[in-house]
């Protein structure tokens, strides 16, 4: 068995209700799961309860699975939905204006306005906050779609396959959420230049 996929033996003994199975199921999709929970929901409260959500659909969906793509891309596929399905619960995005930046990301910010690209470790941590605050104002699906573009550099035939939606759906949410957070972007700027 490799690192990711089980074997045909493995799930065939899950099916059949061996608990030592599926046991040794969730060991070996915990850490996938757990990653792309990690990539797409921030508030690390829920992530916990978000993989057991997920496990849970894996266990009840996993004769559905038809071994047409790799497992891994099945259980992919469930967990980027249930983040999607999380997200769109979770009614909270709370805008971001220049006032609640730290003064760490509001000298980052300034810099970059200013095109001083010099950087440090402590300003690249500071950044990539500030941009998780400010893709957490997106809608869920936006949010999924500029994470895995974006973030984690995934290609649009990638992200349909992760998450069911066609090609023009994913290209028109992320050129959607592209705007709206240039236009955030903006919206702090002329908030630094006011203060």
């Amino acid at each position: 068995m490799s690192s990711l996929s089980p074997t045909p033996e493995l799930l065939a003994r899950v099916r059949t209700g061996e608990e030592e199975a599926w046991r040794e199921l969730i060991s070996l999709l915990t850490p996938l799961v757990s990653k792309i929970i990690h990539n797409q929901v921030r508030r690390t409260s829920d992530h916990e309860d978000l993989a057991q959500e997920v496990l849970t659909k894996i266990f009840l969906k996993l004769n559905q699975f038809a071994g047409k793509q790799p497992f891994t891309h099945w259980v992919s596929r469930i967990t980027i939905n249930t983040c999607y399905d999380w997200l769109r619960k979770d009614k909270a995005r709370p805008l971001v204006s220049y006032s609640d930046l730290c003064d760490t990301q509001a000298e980052i910010l300034e810099k970059n306005l200013s095109g001083d690209s010099t950087s440090n470790n402590e300003d690249l941590s500071a950044m990539r906050e500030l941009l998780d605050r400010l893709i957490s104002t997106l809608k869920p699906r936006e949010q999924i779609v500029i994470r895995l573009l974006d973030l984690e550099e995934k290609s649009v035939q990638d992200v349909c396959n992760l998450t069911g939606w066609e090609a023009s759906k994913v290209k028109v949410t992320a050129m959607r959420a592209r705007r709206k957070l240039t236009q955030q972007l903006k919206k702090l700027e002329h908030a630094d230049h006011q203060k």
